[in-house]
């Protein structure tokens, strides 16, 4: 890859951590469920839609290793490694995973409408999967309050991302193409 090519993805990747960081200020807290709506997770399937899996897994780490550091980018500004071992920490890591799943689902062939779907709902399987499970081990609670607390009042608002996502790279990749070649997402 040249550098011109890699330049661009390094911008391309910093700017989805930037949008990521930015979607984790947008944080509506719900009574009584540990877990608030963020945006953050539209950000996380945008990276791997459009940088693929190692671009867009790139730039969900640098937002969670920023995190880590101290810098006040999770939801509603909060930051610090203790994030990770409390009820939000599995939606965390799960961010890195569901950007890489999506990356490598919706990377490989042509680009279609049913391959971004099927990639954005693998994506978020394993997002929740990861974050639910984290969040019944921390809280110490059946499977039916993980389920309450980490999924149901999430699955209207994911269901929108998802219509969202698929809309927006839709109009977005044809200018990505224009200025980074296709096989430019799929190495670092």
């Amino acid at each position: 890859m040249n550098h011109t090519i890699q330049l661009r993805m390094m911008v391309f990747s910093s700017l989805m951590t930037a949008l990521i960081a930015i979607g984790g200020y947008l944080s509506f807290p719900i009574p009584l469920i540990p877990v608030p709506i963020v945006l953050a997770d539209f950000f996380v399937m945008l990276a791997g839609l459009l940088l693929g899996a190692a671009w867009g897994s790139a730039s969900v780490g640098l937002f969670l290793f920023l995190g880590a550091l101290g810098m006040p980018v999770f939801a509603g500004g909060a930051s610090g490694v203790a994030v990770f071992i409390g009820p939000t920490g599995g939606f965390l890591v799960g961010y890195l995973f569901c950007a890489l799943v999506i990356g490598l689902v919706s990377g490989k062939g042509e680009a279609s409408l049913s391959k971004d779907l099927a990639a954005l709902l693998l994506g978020d399987f394993v997002l929740f999967g990861l974050g639910i499970t984290w969040l019944k081990i921390v809280l110490r609670v059946t499977w039916n309050k993980a389920l309450a607390f980490g999924l149901l009042p999430f699955i209207p608002g994911t269901a929108i991302k998802i219509m969202a996502a698929v809309m927006l790279v839709r109009t977005l990749r044809p200018f990505l193409k224009q200025v980074i070649p296709q096989q430019s997402k799929l190495s670092l």
